[in-house]
């Protein structure tokens, strides 16, 4: 299995390419053009399975509407119901998406199967609603998205659907995980003993939320 992260505008999110047996891509950006391009250096975009979106804030979604039918775009139910209220639109930074309905929606507790890896869906409401973390058990990698990022930083909680709480009740949860490595949705990756940084991130949730 191949791993690419691609860091994409407007606000520098990662979005993480998988290619295995099937390909699938962890978060869009913001830019169709800029990521579909970054995506032509390795395949074909008919070659996409999958685009899985941890949560719906436009720096890691507003391209999505645009991979209708070159993929299946799954993302979590509670989160598309968020950007159905919101009417496909993002309400702090006055941006529009290309409206898009999903082919598959999370409820969390799914695998994704890709080949060698298999993507654990883990629904970690907190930065928004309907956030998701996506585990790899066997090799321990841990897809994190606004939920949790490296050195004990962790999601906001003041855009709507935030919920202090229930982002702390979410790190929590990840925190009993075994992970080995964090691919967070902004910032530096992590390779080696990423736990200690989300045992960080909980603390400093407790401390601060």
């Amino acid at each position: 299995m191949k791993l690419v992260r691609i860091v994409a505008p407007p606000l520098a999110a990662n979005c993480y390419l998988l290619i295995d047996e099937k390909t699938a891509l962890i978060d869009v950006g913001g830019d169709f053009e800029f990521i579909s391009n970054a995506l032509k250096k390795y395949i074909d975009l008919k070659e996409l399975d999958y685009v899985i979106l941890t949560h719906s804030h436009y720096d890691h979604a507003a391209a999505a509407g645009f991979f209708k039918n070159l993929a299946k775009i799954a993302m979590h139910k509670d989160e598309y119901s968020l950007l159905k209220a919101q009417k496909f639109a993002s309400l702090f930074f006055g941006v529009s998406f290309k409206q898009f309905e999903p082919d598959i929606l999370l409820s969390g507790g799914e695998s994704i199967e890709i080949g060698e890896a298999k993507l654990e869906v883990i629904h970690t409401p907190g930065h928004s609603p309907g956030s998701i973390c996506l585990y790899e058990p066997e090799k321990k990698w841990l897809f994190s998205g606004d939920t949790v990022f490296a050195y004990g930083s962790f999601g906001r909680v003041d855009f709507p659907g935030g919920d202090a709480r229930a982002l702390i009740n979410s790190i929590e949860k990840l925190s009993k995980l075994e992970v080995e490595n964090l691919y967070p949705g902004h910032e530096d990756v992590i390779e080696g003993n990423a736990k200690e940084h989300i045992l960080k991130s909980l603390k400093i949730a407790k401390m601060f939320l």
